[in-house]
């Protein structure tokens, strides 16, 4: 059963899980500021200097979860090959930075990677997997249906433009 399913009679937009979800957050920050250190809302806040102004930093990188199977999305992609008509070594990477998003959910998707990584795309089988300690854009961009996922992971914010 994917994402979209069980949903609550009256609430179209609201799943089951969505609504117990929200039950419970409500109760705990009735009694405790509900904090996060690593979130999407932190990352952003980050991003935009709200908890550091002049922090240079750029770049909220993300892990998507496919719908269904709830696994990682590695994406693939190559730059050009040393001459016009090649292509260059084939990349993958579990997180991306997010170029563009059209009104009907497509996302335009940078992958990140560290230039030092020597993890190849065969083994590169979980976001564990990959280096994280330098990670930089890298040009290589795919176009995914943002429908097709159901959950997002945000990390810290970093800077991937020199």
């Amino acid at each position: 059963m994917g994402c979209g399913h069980g949903r609550v009679e009256g609430r179209e937009n609201d799943s089951c899980v969505c609504e117990i979800l929200r039950d419970i957050v409500d109760a705990q920050n009735d009694v405790f500021e509900n904090c996060c250190e690593t979130s999407c809302e932190q990352s952003i806040n980050d991003l935009l200097g709200e908890t550091n102004p002049g922090n240079g930093l750029d770049t909220v990188p993300v892990i998507l979860y496919c719908a269904g199977d709830c696994k990682p999305f590695k994406g693939f992609g190559a730059k050009r090959g040393n001459g016009l008509g090649t292509i260059g070594d084939i990349k993958a990477s579990f997180i991306f930075r997010v170029k563009s998003v059209t009104e009907e959910c497509c996302a335009v998707l940078e992958l990140l990677l560290d230039p030092d990584d020597q993890c190849d795309c065969e083994h590169l089988k979980d976001p564990c997997d990959q280096e994280t300690d330098n990670l930089q854009n890298t040009g290589i961009c795919i176009t995914v249906d943002l429908d097709c996922f159901c959950h997002v992971t945000c990390l810290p914010a970093i800077s991937v433009f020199d």
